[in-house]
């Protein structure tokens, strides 16, 4: 049985990536406010990260630096898996100016696609796959912390989980969980 301390990242800020003109998926480039900073500085003292042997991080910056000022202050190594990265508003990556619709779609399908749906969307079940299919190399860790996104950390929770920035949510899995 492997304890799996899923975290979520620190408030982010988006002003830089929106003055360059990035959008949709170019939000994922947004860093933590100096507020997602110490929120992170916070909760690397967090009691609960004791005994913990590796930090397994999403790609996008929110994320990776959360992990990053985490494992500075607990000597905890850090890797990043790709497949824990944030839910796709648009898993075709069109260039699309309505995307900030296609979350609220969403939650009102409770992450399973219908013919009724306007947006591209990821589906809560692939998340669920891939955010598995990453964490499962793990399970030879007795203690691992996973710094991922809300609706990744929700895929082993449920939907309605709202997790505040820098929530922690607990949990024991081992090899049956992931058949």
């Amino acid at each position: 049985m492997t304890k799996f301390i899923f975290i979520r990242h620190g408030e982010p800020r988006y002003d830089e990536v929106v003055a360059r003109g990035f959008k949709n998926q170019g939000y994922d480039l947004g860093k933590l406010t100096e507020r997602g900073e110490s929120q992170a500085a916070k909760v690397a003292l967090d009691p609960r990260l004791e005994g913990a042997t590796l930090i397994v991080a999403s790609p996008y910056t929110r994320a990776l630096q959360t992990a990053a000022i985490i494992s500075r202050i607990t000597q905890i190594p850090l890797t990043v898996e790709n497949d824990l990265h944030e839910w796709m508003p648009d898993v075709t990556f069109s260039n699309r100016n309505d995307l900030e619709f296609a979350y609220p779609e969403f939650m009102a399908s409770k992450g399973v696609r219908t013919e009724d749906n306007q947006f591209t969307w990821e589906t809560m079940a692939d998340v669920q796959k891939r955010s598995r299919h990453a964490i499962k190399p793990y399970l030879n860790h007795e203690k691992v912390i996973v710094l991922c996104h809300g609706i990744v950390m929700s895929s082993f929770t449920h939907i309605d989980d709202m997790i505040e920035h820098c929530g922690i949510r607990e949990l024991d899995l081992d090899e049956s969980f992931f058949r």
